[in-house]
């Protein structure tokens, strides 16, 4: 462990000005390996200081960075994707490390989708451009401008993902972003500030923040900054928001969710057992867009749970680090209290315990067993709020209007799926589902060219795709008169 301690430790906590930077005077954070609950890595929190060095370097550089042609900053990019690709084994060991996410899924899904986003973003920034409106002599043309600097605050589950994709449309479009990853998970967003600097990225256009709430505080409410991207929970959003409202920020706020999945009597079971089971065991159940509520029409429902529990006891927990492990530690041993305490709950209330249901009896770590309950009802807590862990609720109903009036009687609106061989039907229910991202025969599949955001308390804006280009850019409007001002003065 000693070698994994000397591999996860940074130069220094926070990257600013193209370099690395420590300030001891900072609180500490710890960061654990969550497969064995040791202390990996020490940093510190910004100080004020290094909050200000960072805050002033990016708005030096933005100024720059915003009057250089696009196809320069594309270049820039482009080198950068080439060395995360070229380095993804070790990225991917350092994301297990961060997060204890098993080796099998970083490799494939957490620095390939962030080098995915800069890729894509890359190549869009050129096309991006204003347009002429004629009227009759006179005309007006429109110019989209950068904003400025923006701030990006990251969450704990696809950390050095979430950063590539708040960094790719910022940067590409000609801004500057402060990041400030979770103190839970810090060490990813520094790699990829080093990284754009060996592509020749100017230094201050993307600098790393450590700290607590304290920090993302004083980034949100400073008047140098001019926009405010957020990925996290629900109270967090909230907070942000109104902070940022008192300084009339642009916002994007990417927020929690308790999403249906639903499962019509003529869906290829299997197929919709699969999605089920990605859609809440991945990533331990740490992922936003979870469909943690299960809707199974009351026809094919006891055939769903046996095959269900069949499939879900044969899932290997283990090392994060071992190859053939499919499911890892929870993030944190708070984390994994708050869990195995909604199970408890979802007993006490009367859910059916399925599979799982306990800590994993792995004897290191942060592990819950995947987990299902039955039987869940609308009113059980388990049904209403945002758990973040491999528990999935399976609740079952009669006909298509009931599921959609049930699905949507959340304030949460993120996601949704539909299961069901009737694409007519499919396409209808969407249609009338509140959610910002759905799936049809599918779930949790979020490629960089599709928009991602929710509805109701699940956030505003949308991260991805040429929706991005609104929450990061504004339009500068100019009128060109071509003759003489006519005035009754």
């Amino acid at each position: 462990m000693k070698g994994i301690a000397m591999r996860a430790q940074p130069k220094a906590s926070h990257f600013v000005n193209g370099a690395y930077v420590e300030d001891k005077a900072g609180a500490e954070i710890e960061v654990i390996y969550p497969a064995t609950g040791e202390v990996i890595a020490v940093l510190h929190e910004a100080t004020p200081a290094v909050i200000e060095a960072a805050l002033a370097g990016a708005e030096a550089a933005q100024k720059a960075w915003g009057a250089t042609r696009p196809v320069e900053r594309a270049r820039i990019l482009r080198r950068a994707v080439d060395l995360i690709r070229a380095r993804n084994a070790e990225l991917s060991e350092l994301e297990t490390l961060d997060t204890g996410k098993p080796i099998q899924e970083t490799e494939v899904a957490d620095w390939p989708s962030g080098a995915d986003a800069l890729e894509y973003f890359a190549g869009l920034a050129p096309t991006v451009t204003g347009e002429t409106i004629p009227l009759g002599g006179d005309f007006v043309y429109t110019i989209r401008e950068p904003l400025g600097v923006c701030v990006g605050i990251g969450a704990w589950n696809y950390p050095s993902q979430i950063a590539c994709w708040k960094a790719a449309p910022a940067l590409s479009l000609g801004n500057a972003m402060i990041f400030k990853p979770s103190e839970v998970t810090p060490l990813g967003a520094l790699k990829l500030a080093e990284i754009f600097i060996e592509a020749g990225m100017p230094a201050g256009l993307f600098n790393v923040l450590q700290g607590r709430g304290a920090v993302g505080g004083a980034l949100v409410t400073d008047p140098r900054v001019a926009k405010v991207s957020l990925t996290g929970s629900v109270p967090t959003g909230r907070r942000v928001y109104a902070a940022a409202a008192e300084g009339m920020r642009h916002v994007t706020m990417e927020l929690g969710g308790k999403s249906p999945l639903v499962v019509f009597d003529d869906a290829d079971i299997e197929s919709a057992i699969g999605a089920a089971m990605l859609g809440n065991f991945y990533s331990a159940g740490q992922v936003c867009s979870n469909g943690t509520r299960v809707f199974v029409q009351k026809a094919i429902k006891e055939r769903f749970l046996t095959r269900l529990a069949e499939r879900s006891a044969a899932i290997k927990l283990g090392d994060p680090l071992d190859p053939e492990t499919q499911m890892g530690p929870l993030v944190s041993s708070a984390q994994r209290d708050k869990v195995l305490a909604y199970i408890e709950k979802a007993k006490a209330e009367g859910g059916r315990l399925v599979t799982g249901g306990a800590a994993a009896d792995l004897n290191t770590g942060f592990y819950v067993q995947p987990t299902v309950f039955a039987d869940i009802t609308d009113d059980m807590t388990l049904a209403r709020e945002e758990v973040f862990g491999p528990v999935m609720a399976v609740l079952d109903f009669d006909n298509e209007a009931e599921v959609i009036a049930r699905a949507n009687a959340t304030e949460f609106g993120l996601a949704a799926g539909v299961f069901t061989a009737d694409l007519a039907r499919g396409h209808r229910v969407v249609g009338q589902l509140q959610a910002g991202t759905c799936w049809i025969n599918a779930y949790n599949l979020t490629p960089v060219e599709a928009p991602f955001g929710g509805v109701k308390a699940s956030g505003v804006g949308r991260e991805n795709s040429r929706a991005a280009i609104e929450h990061y850019t504004q339009v500068k409007s100019v009128y060109v008169g071509m003759g003489p001002v006519e005035s009754p003065y």
